[in-house]
């Protein structure tokens, strides 16, 4: 081989391994910022939390067993949260739990998942346990909703019924449709 055929070799051979790196650097580059954009911006196990309103009262308090947060989608999620509202009186009144849960930060909304758990606080209430499979709390007006089936125990009677609305601050609690119920009286 001439001294010309090695040298066009050597200079293939050498753009080709430059040009691998490159591309391998740039592929990597990518998976980073992917992951970078999939990474919680930070994680909390066994959360403890308060939140206060304009006034300056309590308007909620969440535990939960394992919390992630994503500042670029202003987004919360929980594992097994377990939310206590505090309606305008300022005294807790429910306590809601769920498998899983989920907060928007800026719009107060928070979606609960699996297994939720609405009950009373107090024994005096009428209404003791909802329980659905969803459920969306505003935490700005206190507002409760779902379309899924909700079942209502209380004292004396059992409610079956397909979407809930229920105000929180008014103390009213609606089903919106197919509502069959027993009540047992002593």
């Amino acid at each position: 081989m001439s001294r010309v055929t090695l040298a066009i070799i050597a200079f293939f051979g050498t753009a080709l391994v430059l040009y691998w790196q490159v591309q391998n650097k740039h592929s990597g580059d990518t998976d980073n910022r992917v992951k970078d954009q999939n990474t919680p911006d930070f994680i909390v196990e066994d959360l403890r939390s308060v939140e206060f309103n304009e006034q300056g009262l309590v308007n909620s308090r969440v535990t939960a067993k394992h919390m992630e947060h994503y500042d670029s989608t202003n987004q919360t999620y929980f594992t097994q949260p377990v939310y206590l509202v505090y309606p305008d009186q300022g005294k807790a009144q429910w306590q809601l739990r769920a498998d899983q849960g989920k907060l928007n930060k800026e719009t107060g909304k928070v979606v609960l998942e699996n297994n939720v758990i609405i009950d009373a606080i107090s024994p005096e209430e009428p209404i003791q346990t909802l329980s659905t499979s969803y459920l969306e709390l505003d935490l700005n007006t206190m507002i409760m909703t779902s379309d899924r089936t909700i079942y209502v125990t209380g004292k004396d009677f059992n409610i079956q019924g397909q979407g809930l609305y229920a105000d929180l601050n008014a103390q009213e609690v609606q089903l919106t449709s197919q509502v069959v119920g027993t009540y047992e009286a002593k």
